[in-house]
């Protein structure tokens, strides 16, 4: 997830808008690990508690772990031993994208990028019209899914989100003045892009076919679940449509795909003489001023004053059918209306469990699981997405954890504290999250859940902090990444227990950070496990201070994506993108020898680069095409190795 106002000096997301008493994540975190102890050390980063890394787990217990005796007793010292084969990339703040030695990087469909051939073509000098962007690849690429076509998997679909736009990038003339055109080219680059790829000699190329579409914020929608499209709180201005913030995906076991509507509340405002948020407008950060924006000027749609439910039909997970280009698609409200950063799906006796992190700071992870089985739904023509229980997470002090149900009737959900009914809960998802008494966390990002054993590893990617003398700290400049073991390693149960596995950061400026040269790292984003067990992290440096010294970034560099080996809990720096850039968003083909990753927002305003202007776009970068009359592009990116291999080795 990137900075929801391009170019502004302060995050929104590290500002909360949680103003309830529950106990934050960090309280907990104090009071448990200052007694328990975290094994930190340059090439792990292990927690020594209940989900102990195995050999290293035991190790670091035993003999107080240094990192030379714990790597060594896990037999994982050495290049060529565990997963990680590479040789890491050193970190650098350079214009350009770097990978290992003996692996290629192929830049493909960047911004702007024709879905068809004969489609309208890029025009590097931003006029491209809205009816254009309509059919092209949209801007800011984000969380992604490679769905397999063929048997070998060299065909196959990609989709992908388009979670925000730069305005000084999208517009020749930046945001010097708002008209309906420009209201409608920027939606037309949010949502999503569905395209055919398939691999050849030469590398991956975008193919023809009938299944490519572009899915943006004027593209017809529908709701379903216990908020249905009716529903009096949806009744805006006009017919139902769009999906806006694409942040993180997932995708279904029957084949579809789920993007996360994030800081929807960030396209709303007004220039009503007066108006206030009411206490819900309030809770979601919807305020007057939607700088740079400022859609509101010229389409009423977004006047939260004169259109005020028009924001209800925002900040849902939407299921898209990838292989149905006349399917419309369904925001699924069972799941709960927050700034969803994720939705990661996985399987547990028989149902579907979707996690889900909603990103601002002091904010709740939740998991919603289906009331029977995904295939059992199905076979009645009923949605698993539709009928379930969503939870939200309680971290307890002794290392348990409790998922609380999210149920009208149930706790202090009842009608006499003044809910109506499950639908109110679900519209209202944070509010109730606060009733209950869920625990506040550093930005909650994305989930992945480990192939083998199920574990669930959650980023957190920065956060005000509320103390704590081991981890996490006050404030939480690094971010670290949280991982909890269901009870029984049942995704479905409802305890589990947690620990510690990353404490992001720099070691020159925070000395309880252990990590070495070739992992160092802030700001743990997009997180995800390829199917031998290696959990890919990727970082969200804020541009506020991405390579600043006076942040403490100027040795970590720009944003990159990391490996790691969660059975010895070793990490490396797999890649360096470019100049103002978040690495975000991958997915990897079914052989494991093609993974594709996101380089987003390069050359946005970065307080250590400079800011870009329309006469000069490429004041900070000029990524991928480095064209002297060009601008920076986001973009997909095919990363293989020279030899064939399996990535990561």
């Amino acid at each position: 997830m990137s900075e929801a106002f391009a170019g502004s000096p302060v995050d929104p997301d590290d500002q909360s808008s949680n103003s309830s008493g529950n106990e934050a994540f960090q309280d907990v975190v104090e009071r448990r690990l200052s007694r328990r102890g975290v094994l930190r050390t340059g090439g792990i980063v292990a927690a020594a508690g209940f989900l102990g890394t195995g050999a290293v787990a035991g190790v670091a217990q035993a003999t107080g772990g240094t990192s030379r005796e714990a790597v060594a007793a896990a037999g994982s010292s050495g290049r060529g031993r565990g997963l990680l084969r590479f040789k890491a990339v050193p970190a650098g703040a350079a214009d350009t994208l770097t990978v290992p030695e003996g692996y290629t990087a192929q830049v493909l469909i960047p911004w702007g990028t024709p879905i068809r051939a004969g489609g309208p073509a890029w025009k590097k000098d931003a006029s491209n019209t809205a009816a254009e962007q309509a059919q092209q690849i949209g801007m800011h690429h984000d969380g992604m899914h490679y769905f397999p076509m063929s048997r070998g998997g060299d065909s196959g679909l990609l989709v992908l989100n388009h979670e925000y736009v730069d305005t000084t990038l999208l517009y020749k003339d930046g945001n010097a003045t708002v008209s309906k055109e420009k209201v409608d080219k920027a939606l037309h680059a949010h949502g999503v892009s569905v395209v055919k790829v398939s691999r050849h000699k030469g590398g991956w190329r975008l193919r023809d076919s009938k299944y490519n579409r572009r899915i943006h914020g004027n593209t017809p929608m529908t709701f379903s679940g216990p908020v249905k499209g009716s529903h009096p709180e949806l009744a805006a201005d006009g017919p139902v449509r769009g999906t806006l913030n694409n942040c993180s995906s997932g995708y279904t076991p029957w084949g579809t795909y789920v993007t996360c509507e994030e800081n929807w509340n960030s396209y709303f405002g007004t220039d009503k003489a007066g108006w206030t948020p009411d206490a819900e407008q309030k809770r979601y950060g919807v305020q007057a001023s939607s700088a740079p924006y400022n859609w509101h000027k010229a389409d009423p749609r977004f006047d939260i004053a004169a259109n005020p439910k028009e924001a209800n039909r925002f900040g849902w997970v939407v299921e898209i059918d990838p292989f149905d280009p006349k399917s419309t698609p369904v925001k699924r409200t069972a799941l709960g209306r927050v700034k969803h950063e994720s939705a990661t799906v996985t399987e547990s006796r028989g149902r579907v469990v979707v996690y889900t992190g909603d990103d601002q700071d002091g904010e709740y992870v939740y998991k919603f699981v289906s009331s029977e089985p995904w295939r059992r739904l199905r076979a009645r023509r009923k949605s698993p997405l539709d009928h379930g229980t969503l939870y939200v997470a309680k971290f307890n002090d002794d290392g348990t954890g409790t998922w609380l149900p999210l149920v009208f009737g149930k706790g202090p959900l009842t009608a006499a504290n003044g809910w109506k009914d499950q639908a109110d809960v679900l519209i209202r998802t944070r509010t109730a999250a606060d009733a209950v008494g869920a625990t506040k966390l550093d930005r909650p990002e994305w989930v992945a859940v480990h192939p083998h054993n199920k574990d669930v590893y959650l980023t957190l990617t920065n956060g005000a902090g509320n103390g704590g003398k081991v981890n996490p700290r006050k404030p939480n400049p690094y971010g670290h990444i949280v991982r909890w073991r269901e009870k029984h390693g049942d995704n479905t149960a409802l305890t589990f227990q947690w620990d510690i596995f990353d404490l992001a950061g720099d070691p020159e400026y925070d000395p309880s950070v252990k990590l070495g040269p070739d992992n160092i790292h802030g700001s743990p984003d997009g997180i995800g496990f390829d199917r031998s067990g290696r959990l890919w992290i990727q970082t969200d440096i804020s541009n506020s201070s991405q390579n600043l010294a006076s942040k403490g970034y100027d040795n970590i560099g720009n944003n990159m994506m990391l490996a790691s080996d969660p059975k010895t809990g070793e990490i490396r720096r797999f890649l360096v993108g470019p100049r103002g850039a978040e690495i975000t968003g991958w997915t990897i083909s079914p052989d494991q020898r093609s993974l594709f990753i996101n380089v987003q927002h390069p050359g946005e305003a970065t307080a250590a680069w400079g800011t870009p202007t329309p006469e000069n776009p490429r004041a900070v970068s000029n990524w991928p095409e480095y064209d002297p009359q060009g601008r920076p592009r986001a973009a997909t990116v095919v990363i293989r190795k020279k030899d064939g291999g399996v990535i990561g080795t």
